[in-house]
């Protein structure tokens, strides 16, 4: 979630390409920006400090994935296996 003071500016993927750099540094100064190809929103630049509050990090090296998501045999009773 974003604090009401973080400025977020949009901008075309034109201008972002011809001044990359500026974008960057305000990007590092704390704002977000949103690209746009065609005027449809296609990105977001965001600084990294945000991303790692992102409750989906959070959960980085806390989660292990037990078998395959798709198969559910795992969860069958071992003898009503056929072997």
């Amino acid at each position: 979630m974003m604090s009401k003071t973080t400025k977020h500016r949009t901008v075309s993927a034109t201008e972002l390409k011809a001044q990359c750099s500026a974008y960057l540094d305000r990007v590092e100064a704390g704002e977000t920006v949103t690209i746009t190809r065609r005027g449809r929103a296609v990105a977001v630049l965001a600084p990294v400090r945000a991303a790692w509050k992102s409750p989906a990090n959070s959960l980085a090296g806390k989660v292990e994935i037990l078998g395959d998501i798709v198969n559910f045999s795992m969860w069958e009773d071992s003898t009503t296996r056929s072997r």
